[in-house]
């Protein structure tokens, strides 16, 4: 709420590097309608890829990671499993959160949505969800040598509803307005956000998933082909340092926003350069049997069938495919379960 109450005075004058890396982000985005109409195949298999990704990277960041891979594959798709622990339960939850801002419906934003986003993220676990902190908690760092740091004091248990109340109407009030870069608003969205810290556990995963949303709402749909998670999980020792150096004198309406923003900006930046390369190889593949390799190696989920190759490489073959899966076969890059259309193969690695 605090980063939208002067806001001109706040990012009025945007650092010249932002500038080039907003410039870069628009470009992008104005390339996604043509990579729509051009490349259907691909984007359904990248925005696959990114989804299962975004989903791990999220939630690896706060410590949750399920050891078999076989189990998280099938989490993941959403078939019916058993949840073992902790982990997978909130692996399942935060699956269950992103796919619901993944529908048409989820709009609009409001504190109703934040607080059923919750809901869903613990939905599998026996943490009461969806209701916002009742007591207060600090934000600390965790050192090398296992000593913990302050990093920032939330605000109130008492005051929390207000301040979310707060940041909702205004930062929908600054969007309407267009005054400001939209990439800019979302992330400070996602610093009030993370600043307020509504909630005794899950505040990151909600931010990150609502992150994802907004950006897509202000046509910034880079996040649906690429896990910006990832690069998150990625970089998050500089995720930590940015959020702290905004932080400091948020609660006097004294912080400098631009620590995090130059971050965010990048980060932003980086998934439609990762969108770019993903796009222009797909483009300049050679034969046929070159983007049956390419796909299954990069774009494929980690078990398909030939039926799901066919789909994503409208006009090849499955005989093509077939020959290219043998070639990968004995390279050791798959493996295979069974024989004939009902085959199941595995990315190797």
């Amino acid at each position: 709420m605090r980063s939208f109450v002067e806001l001109d005075t706040l990012i009025g004058r945007v650092p010249f590097e932002v500038v080039s890396d907003l410039r870069v982000i628009d470009t992008g985005r104005g390339s996604e309608a043509l990579y729509r109409d051009k490349l259907p195949a691909l984007l359904t298999s990248l925005a696959e890829r990114a989804r299962v990704a975004s989903i791990e990277a999220s939630s690896a960041i706060e410590g949750i990671v399920v050891e078999s891979r076989e189990r998280a594959d099938l989490i993941l798709r959403g078939e019916h499993v058993s949840l073992r622990d902790r982990s997978e339960q909130e692996l399942a939850g935060y699956r269950a959160a992103l796919d619901y801002l993944y529908r048409e419906d989820w709009k609009p934003l409001n504190v109703g949505l934040v607080l059923h986003l919750h809901r869903l993220l613990f939905s599998y676990t026996d943490v009461p969800g969806g209701g916002f902190k009742t007591t207060e908690n600090v934000v600390v760092d965790r050192l090398p040598d296992g000593t913990h740091v302050k990093r920032f004091t939330p605000v109130a248990a008492a005051r929390t509803p207000w301040y979310m109340e707060e940041l909702v109407g205004r930062y929908t009030a600054a969007s309407r307005e267009d005054r400001h870069h939209p990439v800019l608003l979302v992330g400070l969205f996602a610093l009030d956000l993370l600043t307020i810290h509504p909630f005794l556990d899950g505040n990151g995963r909600i931010a990150r998933a609502l992150t994802n949303a907004l950006l897509q709402d202000g046509g910034y749909e880079v996040t649906r082909y690429v896990s910006l998670e990832s690069s998150i999980a990625a970089s998050a020792d500089t995720y930590h340092e940015a959020l702290q150096g905004s932080t400091a004198g948020w609660h006097e309406g004294a912080h400098d926003p631009w620590p995090w923003l130059r971050y965010f900006v990048e980060v932003v930046r980086g998934s439609y350069d990762q969108f770019q390369r993903a796009t222009t190889t797909a483009r300049s593949a050679g034969s046929k049997q070159d983007r049956v390799r390419l796909y299954v190696r990069r774009h494929a989920p980690s078990s398909f069938r030939i039926a799901d190759v066919r789909a994503a490489l409208p006009g090849v073959s499955d005989a093509t495919i077939r020959l290219a899966l043998d070639a990968l076969r004995a390279e050791g890059a798959v493996q295979v379960d069974g024989t004939g259309r009902s085959a199941t193969w595995h990315r190797v690695g």
